[in-house]
């Protein structure tokens, strides 16, 4: 696979791609509060309006890619984000950056995004064979996971060394360095005749959400990321306050803990290229979603100085990276196999909206336990909940799925 040079330009660029992405989680923000001055009430709103295009667009984009070559959506997604950054990156320079432009760049930065994430996880069934997914998933997972960790430490260091606005004109560079890779791509995909009138979009989501609602495997794991985000995510709220309140730790320590997920989550990617074929599929997600969830049950028992508490908690985040990444390589996978080409981008979609959908009442529920039962007995009820997630799996077809991938569906669709 790795001698296939249209692999290695589509991985170049996503990596690229992903590290901008990242980075301008921190960059924006720091615009907002450096040049702008903005308070904590603006700075939630921009958070927020960065956010939004996830749970509004995912599934008009699944049918959207779907009709397109994924390598002309990406290269568009990769050009757009790198003028929208350029404009905000000028704009600062000269001083007539505003709030509301930073706000309609975060939303457009984001929306762009959300379009290249569901064209790169579609376009890797049409660029390799079916037998080399797990390890093509293990390599783009993996530089997605290394970006997550290395993209902020990158923003915050370009806006310390540098300036805010500098900082997104060189994030803006990541996505230039993306197009042009991913437009050096010479293989062709196939793609569903434009010639005659599709159906209207509304229908074609409708199909989308009905064929993963209907296909047992694809429901499954649909369902078990909806109860893991809403799990986590409710989870993630008490965490948060338990460390620096309940455990007394600075938030250095906060950070160092947190940020061994990274790592982790790079150890998972390598162990999915390897672990579904020779155990099988089934067992791996079932047994590392258990042990990845399960694991985060042992911070509420944590007591003592720092000097235990913050290994302790290091080699927690990075198991639960480890396992974490290991289940989402494992069934991006298995969803791959069992969705037909014409409609990879509205699965993708249809499943990443199910579990992130879900995640603002997650966090909700959280701060709603964590305050009425205080944060250990909160985070032991959350921490508990995301054991649903393997629950699901176990009770499902995709704890029988050995160790070749199923058979997907050989017809196209409208």
């Amino acid at each position: 696979m790795w001698r296939d040079p249209d692999f290695r330009r589509l991985w170049a660029g996503q990596t690229a791609s992903q590290l901008g992405e990242h980075a301008c989680l921190v960059v924006l923000p720091l615009i907002a509060v450096l040049t702008l001055h903005t308070d904590a009430g603006r700075l939630g709103d921009l958070r927020a309006v960065g956010q939004a295009p996830v749970l509004l667009l995912s599934l008009f984009v699944g049918a959207w890619v779907d009709r397109w070559r994924t390598r002309t959506v990406m290269v568009l997604a990769d050009a757009g984000r790198a003028v929208a950054l350029g404009a905000a990156a000028l704009a600062g320079l000269l001083g007539v950056l505003g709030l509301p432009a930073l706000l309609v760049v975060a939303f457009a930065v984001g929306a762009l995004s959300v379009f290249f994430d569901v064209a790169y996880q579609t376009s890797l069934v049409r660029l390799v064979a079916r037998d080399q997914l797990v390890r093509g998933n293990s390599a783009l997972e993996g530089s997605r996971s290394a970006a997550q960790t290395g993209g902020p430490a990158l923003g915050g260091t370009l806006v310390s060394l540098l300036s805010a606005p500098v900082a997104a004109a060189g994030g803006a560079l990541f996505f230039v360095v993306s197009f042009l890779s991913i437009r050096r791509i010479r293989r062709i995909e196939p793609v569903p005749d434009r010639a005659a009138r599709p159906p209207r979009l509304r229908r074609r989501i409708t199909a989308g959400v009905r064929f993963v609602a209907r296909d047992p495997a694809l429901r499954a794991v649909g369902l078990a990321s909806a109860a893991f985000q809403f799990s986590f995510a409710a989870t993630m709220t008490v965490y948060l306050l338990f460390l620096p309140r309940e455990l007394h730790l600075p938030g250095s320590a906060v950070g160092l803990s947190l940020a061994a997920t990274g790592p982790g989550a790079l150890v998972g990617s390598l162990l999915a290229a390897r672990l579904p074929g020779r155990f099988g599929h089934g067992v791996v997600l079932v047994s590392a979603a258990a042990l990845g969830d399960g694991v985060l049950l042992c911070v509420p028992w944590l007591r003592g100085p720092a000097a235990v508490t913050v290994p302790a908690l290091v080699a927690v985040n990075f198991l639960f990276g480890a396992f974490g990444q290991l289940v989402n390589v494992t069934t991006m996978s298995v969803r791959q196999a069992l969705a037909p080409d014409a409609m990879q981008g509205r699965v993708a979609a249809t499943i990443t909206w199910a579990g992130m959908g879900v995640a603002p009442l997650g966090s909700l529920l959280g701060g709603l336990v964590a305050e009425q039962w205080g944060l250990r007995t909160g985070l032991v009820v959350t921490a508990s909940g995301m054991l649903l997630s393997p629950a699901v799996m176990a009770l499902s077809p995709l704890a029988r799925l050995g160790r070749t991938l199923p058979a997907g569906w050989a017809g196209g669709d409208r």
